[in-house]
């Protein structure tokens, strides 16, 4: 086959944004190297989930099995196997995902193949694969040249990728296959714990406000907070804020924090550190506040405010306020 396949990945019925943004970028390669692109799918009554993917893929594998319902890398691992022995993709990608980070290691380990993981870029320089990973907690980019070898395996960083559609929907096919679990099996599946209710999930919300060192005070982040409820934002933050503990990990944008792509990033006193720039990869469009014009932020923002976010914030509130009421 010599293709490009990926790894769908879902959950409670539902496509993961990985699994679209590692199509795209597959998409792109096999076109450059004028191959195919192919996906699979693994899980229980997931046919019509299989469906999206064929607008990507030239052939998408749909393996159902109620062994398979929820992940347990024992089966994943054996499905997989199977089916690249069968059709011998030369790349296979994975998100870096709690999924692909358990899975990769030990189905490259299974097929004796090279793996790169956390991949941010991925090319072929004629008959070599390079990929750029980070080291150093995001303070260097690292250009590796993957040894040489007939397959190989990665796992792509959510976000690394545009989603970006085929000109026309590819229609591929999709290809039932079976699977046969094996005797044995190490691992089972206990739980899914899932945020309790009311929780924030910073990298689905469409606008997101950023916050940093410039807040200065956790008694000033209820002002940023009455900004985001009056936009309809939610407020996320750079790693000093966490570290000082005014607001919880999950909240935490960047290298060690989480991955965003709202349509809309507004930044208030975050200076731009690397680590910081690479959760915001994602973002549609980018607004800086930040009263120092040197701040790193401004050279990777779409538009630049050079001013006090104490000044910024409840101008915007009362603007935005006015609008409401008409009094604009």
């Amino acid at each position: 086959m010599a293709g490009i396949l990926v790894l769908a990945e879902h959950r409670q019925q539902q496509l993961r944004d990985v699994t679209f943004e590692m199509l795209s970028k597959g998409r792109e390669l096999a076109d450059k190297l004028n191959t195919t692109l192919s996906a699979v799918i693994l899980g229980k009554n997931v046919r019509e989930l299989a469906k999206p993917l064929a607008e990507y893929a030239d052939k998408v594998f749909v393996v159902e099995h109620e062994a398979l319902e929820n992940f347990v890398s024992d089966h994943y691992q054996r499905a997989l196997a199977q089916l690249i022995k069968q059709e011998d993709p030369l790349l296979t990608m994975i998100g870096h995902s709690s999924i692909g980070m358990e899975l990769a290691p030990r189905l490259a380990v299974a097929l004796n193949l090279p793996l790169a993981t956390d991949c941010i870029s991925v090319e072929f320089e004629g008959d070599t694969l390079v990929v750029t990973r980070q080291m150093y907690g995001g303070k260097i980019n690292a250009r590796v040249i993957v040894k040489k070898a007939k397959n190989y395996i990665l796992t792509i960083r959510q976000a690394a990728f545009k989603v970006q559609k085929p000109p026309r929907p590819i229609n591929g096919q999709l290809v039932d296959l079976p699977y046969q679990p094996p005797a044995e099996v190490k691992k089972r599946f206990v739980e899914l714990v899932t945020p309790p209710p009311g929780a924030i999930d910073i990298t689905a919300a469409p606008l997101v406000i950023g916050i940093g060192r410039g807040i200065k005070d956790k008694n000033n982040i209820p002002m940023v907070e009455e900004l985001a409820q009056a936009l309809g934002a939610v407020v996320g933050c750079s790693r000093p804020i966490v570290d000082k503990g005014w607001m919880p990990s999950d909240r935490q944008i960047g290298q060690s924090g989480k991955s965003i792509k709202p349509k809309v990033y507004l930044a208030l006193g975050i200076s731009g550190a690397f680590q910081h720039l690479v959760g915001i990869k994602g973002a549609e469009l980018v607004i800086a506040v930040n009263k120092d014009p040197n701040a790193p932020i401004f050279g990777h923002a779409d538009f630049g405010v050079v001013e006090d976010l104490f000044k910024i914030v409840p101008a915007l509130k009362k603007k935005i306020t006015e609008l409401r009421e008409g009094k604009a």
